[in-house]
């Protein structure tokens, strides 16, 4: 079993030929209100790939609320540890996409799941302790993302952290990390080194691992990923694929991780898998339903 604490938001996504600049309109060509939140998205790319899991979520009784639990019960994810909340807004996420590379940038506002607090995740923990692995991402108050490591921790469980949206972290969450897989401008945050290629990725992931972190995977984009336990160092090439939406593209590779892991599989299959999901995921517009099934990834 897998859990998974995140956030849900509607992902409102717009294609066009750029991403405007500031004070700059542009026509673009399509747009597309999806299911998103990297909780959310990776939640979907376990249980698309046939991985057991729990989602523990906040969102608002509203109209992307119904949306929300509509994902999730398609995608045959149980809803039990959603709370919700009347008198708060289910998050949403603007999204601009580049139809030339698939690149993006967006702006999330994360709504319910900011004011997730201790004492409402406290009859989750039992979930936590039950699983064998837990993931997670700092798009809720940290204080909660602390103390849900730590119970994993505690009761050996093995741990990831995507820290996406990348923020200072107290030390004390490195020492409750598995594995840490931020891409290469969160990297870059965390470590103050510029990374564009394997070299340089290798240099961070040696400031990462002295940190407390036992093993770091620096995600790529097109140019591939890198891991490093301290010891063994993997370099995999990025799957080739045509990308049109990269949106996701980051849940899709730690959901893929984490199933794998479930899975008991070696590490490089693991990564193999993930690099996989990842590619996948980019040649199809919108966030969780990009994630691909199973038979797509075989």
């Amino acid at each position: 079993m897998i859990s998974v604490l995140g956030i849900f938001v509607a992902d409102i996504s717009f294609s066009g030929p750029k991403i405007p600049s500031t004070g700059e309109t542009i026509l673009g060509t399509k747009y597309n209100i999806g299911p998103g939140g990297k909780g959310c998205n990776q939640a979907i790319a376990i249980a698309r790939l046939g991985g057991e899991l729990n989602f523990l979520s906040k969102i608002g009784k509203d109209d992307y609320g119904k949306l929300a639990l509509k994902t999730l019960i398609q995608n045959k994810i149980k809803t039990d540890h959603i709370i919700q909340d009347e008198n708060l807004q289910t998050g949403v996420a603007g999204i601009f996409v580049d139809k030339s590379s698939g690149k993006n940038a967006i702006n999330v506002i994360t709504g319910a799941p900011s004011t997730l607090t201790l004492n409402e995740i406290k009859d989750n923990l039992n979930i936590i302790k039950k699983s064998k692995i837990f993931l997670t991402q700092l798009e809720i108050p940290k204080d909660v993302t602390l103390h849900c490591l730590k119970i994993a921790k505690e009761n050996n469980i093995l741990t990831i952290l995507n820290p996406a949206p990348a923020s200072d972290l107290p030390e004390e969450f490195f020492n409750y990390i598995d594995y840490f897989t931020p891409n290469e401008t969160e990297a870059e945050f965390f470590t103050g080194l510029k990374i564009t290629n394997k070299n340089e990725a290798k240099e961070a992931s040696k400031k990462i691992i002295n940190m407390g972190v036992k093993k770091v995977i620096i995600t790529l984009g097109d140019k591939g990923l890198f891991y490093s336990d301290g010891k063994e160092e993997i370099y995999l090439k990025a799957t080739s694929v045509q990308a049109i939406d990269t949106t996701g593209a980051g849940d899709a590779f730690n959901g893929g991780l984490a199933f794998g892991l479930s899975k008991n599989k070696p590490i490089k299959e693991c990564l193999e898998l993930a690099n996989k999901v990842a590619g996948l995921s980019t040649t199809k517009l919108g966030a969780g339903d990009s994630m691909p099934f199973l038979k797509e990834v075989n």
